[in-house]
C-alpha cells in the first residue's frame, strides 16, 4: 500500500495497527512506477495541492483520508482526482483495515482482529 502524506505524523492516518505493509511517502516523493503499481493508495488530504501538482493519472483505489471533519470541501476535490472514498482519520477504520486485505488478496488478513471492532459498512461514495 501506498500512503501519500506531507505529514510530519508518521502514521496520519491511524494504521499502525495494520500488518499490511505500507510505504509512506510524501507527496513529492513517489514514484509513478509506485503509485501505479500499489494495490491501495491512501492519500492524505492536507497532501493534496501536492498531489495535485504531480499531474498523476486517475486509478481505481484510490482513498481519500479527510483529517479536518469540518472540510466540505473534500468530496468536490475528491472528485476531482478519482477518488474511490473519503474517510475520516480515526472513523470507520475497520472498512479501511477490510479494504487494505482486499486489495492484498488477504495475505495479511487477521480476521478476528479485523471483525471484532463492530461495523465495516463502506464509507460514503466520493461523489456523494
Amino acid at each position: 500500500m501506498l500512503v501519500i502524506s506531507d505529514s510530519p505524523d508518521n502514521d496520519p492516518v491511524g494504521l499502525r495497527t495494520s500488518p499490511v505493509p505500507l510505504l509512506h511517502l510524501p507527496s513529492p516523493l513517489f514514484s509513478a512506477e509506485e503509485y501505479q503499481r500499489a494495490p491501495l493508495v491512501i492519500l492524505d488530504d492536507r497532501s493534496y495541492t501536492g498531489f495535485t501538482l504531480r499531474h498523476v493519472p486517475r486509478r481505481q483505489g484510490l482513498i481519500v483520508v479527510l483529517v479536518d471533519p469540518d472540510d466540505g470541501t473534500i468530496y468536490p476535490r475528491a472528485v476531482a482526482i478519482g477518488a474511490e472514498a473519503v474517510i475520516r482519520a480515526g472513523d470507520n477504520l475497520n472498512w479501511l483495515h477490510l479494504r487494505l486485505h482486499d486489495a492484498t488478496e488477504c495475505r495479511y488478513a487477521h480476521w478476528e482482529a479485523l471483525l471484532a471492532g463492530g461495523p465495516a459498512d463502506p464509507p460514503p461514495p466520493a461523489s456523494s
